[in-house]
């Protein structure tokens, strides 16, 4: 697919021309964890019918374990210095819980056969650039116009 060189050229520009702040870097972490559990949620949800994509979704996580974790790492780190431990913990906790809430019933503008075209070409991905793009443009309440994940 033509798609995962356009998301490459578009990531690999978008982090170029980007100055990571320590604000916006906190909320690129939150992004990549949410995306992960956006996928994840979704795969559930998929699992039954033609479109089961959970192989996708299992080595997409495999292949970003690395940048996965150090989100989820990085993510808790800002939480601890905002709201101490425990606060930490009931955040990141709210995150997740209002993730799989918001997905259980399905992503709002795509299905699990775009889902899992968009899952699979992720996982051939090696570029952790990719995920931030793919957070950027997958999480929100409807395509954007022009964007690289509007209905395939």
């Amino acid at each position: 697919m033509h798609f995962k060189k356009t998301l490459a050229a578009a990531a690999t520009a978008a982090a170029l021309t980007m100055t990571p702040t320590a604000a916006s870097a906190g909320s690129q972490h939150e992004q990549i964890r949410k995306l992960d559990i956006m996928l994840m949620v979704t795969s559930l949800r998929c699992r039954m019918g033609e479109h089961d994509f959970q192989p996708h979704y299992r080595k997409f996580s495999a292949n970003h374990i690395t940048a996965l974790n150090h989100a989820a790492r990085n993510l808790e780190s800002g939480l601890v210095a905002r709201h101490g431990k425990k606060g930490a913990k009931r955040a990141l906790d709210r995150i997740s819980v209002g993730m799989a809430n918001q997905y259980g019933q399905g992503h709002p503008w795509l299905g699990c056969q775009e889902l899992k075209e968009i899952t699979h070409d992720l996982s051939n991905s090696k570029d952790s650039n990719v995920l931030a793009q793919a957070a950027d443009e997958l999480l929100g309440p409807a395509p954007r116009s022009g964007g690289r994940w509007a209905r395939r």
